[in-house]
Order: structure tokens, then C-alpha cells, then sequence
């Protein structure tokens, strides 16, 4: 309530319709009943301490000149103090910071209960202004009226409205004498028929006591540095999220040229690994020349000596001069180390050693345990 009174007081218009569209909907009753439910879980001490939300002073006409200055809520309950006719308060009892209020009671006002489209809602105070001489014997310009929505009707599509007219004439004394009493008032409203205000003010704007709330600009620096602070948490969040970003990356970068290098040692290993199976395997294949000659040597007869040997692969050539030609190819056939020897050709007689010069060709065997070149 007391927020919807200052976005009134200082918006006009807007707030008021805002103000009227609020009373009207069933927020108001289901907000409050929830806030009293969440209330009972809270210890009394802090149940009290939130609910000391009101920092109104409200000034009662008490009769015969007398006054009553009353503070508190409704769940805690109100403290009063009598003022007698003519005293002034002080400003212990009656501060500048505290929202001042005049309260009068019901019988002091003319009240009228209207029913009106839910359009009106936006333009209530507009509309009641021309309902003000039909519902009462007064005009509009010589009354102070507020009104206040009470809610829907059974058919939902209408409007309860309560409007509350006080002459101005009557107003401007009741004014006047708290004004005489402790200075300006922030409004006037009317009480119901148990005491409680009824949520109006039919102050006219121009009369009401504005005073800046010193706890405002304090209130607006720390909503600024709560602002400054959750940008700068997020930016923060953000510029850690982007180093973190960067370091994964240059680890990813860091693990794949890593993993390159392996690769390159890897294919380096198996080349070479497969270049010295090549290499084993060609060995395997190929004749022992050591065991050959010795074989040879063994083999060929005293009166023999070999001009040429060749070994190509496994094809081996033997080119020499012997007295005993025509028996080498017996002797060779019984060679482990070579197969299928054979002339390549006819004996051709040398006149200068008197021996036949000899071609012969064989196949080399491998032996079961391999060979070296």
C-alpha cells in the first residue's frame, strides 16, 4: 500500500490507474494470504521486525480541540499518545522523516459504493469526477474525493469501487489545525469501521508536504554498486571462461603436435623395422659365398684354377682352365651348395697351359640356417 501511495504522489495519472487495476484483480488477497503463510515459518522476532513495514504517524481528531498521535501496524498493534488543544508536537513525537498523516474518522466523509465497467479502472478518478454532482449534493470543484477499488462483482464484469467525498471547506480545517499542531502533512485518509485507514488520500497534490527521503540516494548507490558488482562478476565469469577456453586449446594444440611427432616416429620405426626384415629376409635367400668357396676349393682338382666366378643372385658362373674338364660337372653335382651344374657351351683347348678353358653353370642352394653375404 504504502508503495502504490508514493508511485501516486509522484507519477499521477499512471500510477493511479496502475493503482486502481491492482485493487480490482485478486492479487492483493492472494498476495497477502501467502505473505502470511511464509510469516508463520519466521520466529516472532523477525515476524515483527518485517512486519513494522508502515512508517506513518497518524494524527486523529479526538474531539473538542484534542488531538491523538498514533504509530504501529495492524499485526503488532498501535501506540497512542493524547495532544492536548493547543500543545505542538516535538520532533520525537512528530519527525520530518516519517511520513505525517491526518486520519479522520468515518462519519466526517460521505462515502458511496458505485459499480462500473472494468474499463474504468483506467480512468476511475476521471470518471468519478463527473459522478461526484449525480451521487452527491455537491460538485467537483468544491469537494476533495479519492476513491478505492474493492474489488470485482459476482459477475466478473464489473468494478466495486468506494467513493469517499469531503468538502473542502471541512478538509482545509482539519488541515489547518494539524498543520498548527506539528507542520505539513503527506496526505489525509479515513478511517473504517474498526479504526483502520482505508488506503486513500484526499490531500490535493498541491498541499501535501514532499520531503525527499534521505535514505533514497543511499538506496540508489547501493542499487547502482549492486549493478556495477553483478556486471562485473559476469564479466568475470566471462574473461575466466575465455582463459579457460584459450589454455584447452593451446593444451589440444600442445597433444596434437605431440601426436604428430609420435606418428612421425612411429612410421620412421616401422620403415625402418620393415627395411631390416627386407634386408634379413633378401639375406636369407641368398647363398653363403664363404661356404661356397670353401666348397669349391674342396672340390675342384689340383690341376684346376678358376679365371672368373659369378654369383648373381642364385645363379652362379664358374669360368676356368682344368686338366681335368670333362670331370668337374661329376664333381660339382655332389656340392651341397649347388644345384644343377652344367657346361654352358664346348671345351676350348688352351694352347699356352695345355688345358681346357671351362663354363659352368649351377644354382645356389641355401643352406637351413641362412646366410651372410
Amino acid at each position: 500500500m504504502a508503495v502504490l501511495d508514493v508511485l501516486a504522489d509522484g507519477l499521477g495519472k499512471p500510477a493511479a490507474r496502475l493503482r486502481a487495476r491492482w485493487f480490482s484483480s485478486p492479487l492483493p488477497a492472494w498476495l497477502d494470504a501467502w505473505l502470511a503463510a511464509l510469516l508463520l515459518w519466521l520466529p516472532e522476532r523477525w515476524r515483527a521486525v518485517l512486519r513494522s513495514t508502515d512508517s506513518r504517524l497518524w494524527l486523529l481528531p479526538a474531539g473538542d480541540g484534542n488531538w491523538t498521535l498514533r504509530s504501529g501496524n495492524d499485526q503488532d498493534g498501535y501506540s497512542e499518545i493524547a495532544v492536548a488543544s493547543g500543545s505542538t508536537l516535538s520532533l520525537t513525537q512528530w519527525p520530518l522523516d516519517r511520513a505525517r498523516w491526518l486520519l479522520l474518522p468515518a462519519p466526517a466523509v460521505l462515502r458511496r459504493e458505485l459499480r462500473l465497467p472494468l474499463a474504468a479502472a483506467d480512468r476511475l478518478r476521471d470518471l468519478l469526477r463527473h459522478q461526484i454532482d449525480r451521487e452527491t449534493p455537491f460538485t467537483a470543484d468544491q469537494v476533495a474525493f479519492d476513491a478505492r477499488v474493492l474489488g470485482r462483482d459476482d459477475s466478473g464484469k464489473q468494478i466495486r469501487v468506494a467513493l469517499v467525498v469531503l468538502p473542502l471547506a471541512t478538509l482545509n480545517t482539519h488541515v489547518a489545525a494539524a498543520n498548527a499542531i506539528g507542520g505539513g502533512l503527506r496526505g489525509v485518509d479515513v478511517a473504517d469501521k474498526d479504526g483502520h485507514p482505508l488506503g486513500l488520500n484526499l490531500l490535493p497534490s498541491t498541499q501535501r508536504e514532499h520531503r525527499r527521503d534521505p535514505t533514497v540516494q543511499l538506496n540508489l548507490l547501493l542499487l547502482a554498486i549492486s549493478v556495477i558488482a553483478l556486471f562485473y562478476a559476469g564479466w568475470q565469469s566471462l574473461d575466466n571462461r575465455r582463459e579457460a577456453v584459450a589454455a584447452l586449446t593451446a593444451e589440444v594444440e600442445t597433444q596434437r603436435t605431440a601426436a604428430r611427432q609420435s606418428a612421425a616416429l612411429r612410421k620412421r620405426l616401422d620403415d625402418a623395422v620393415e627395411g631390416a626384415s627386407f634386408l634379413a629376409q633378401a639375406r636369407s635367400e641368398r647363398p653363403r659365398v664363404i661356404d661356397l668357396l670353401n666348397d669349391l676349393s674342396e672340390r675342384l682338382p689340383d690341376g684346376t684354377w678358376l679365371e672368373r666366378l659369378n654369383i648373381a643372385d642364385r645363379r652362379v658362373i664358374v669360368v676356368g682352365y682344368s686338366d681335368q674338364a670333362s670331370a668337374l660337372v661329376a664333381r660339382l653335382q655332389q656340392s651341397p651348395h649347388l644345384g644343377a651344374p652344367a657346361l654352358a657351351g664346348s671345351l676350348q683347348p688352351d694352347p699356352r697351359s695345355g688345358r681346357d678353358r671351362f663354363t659352368i653353370t649351377a644354382e645356389a642352394t641355401i643352406s637351413a640356417g641362412g646366410a651372410k653375404p
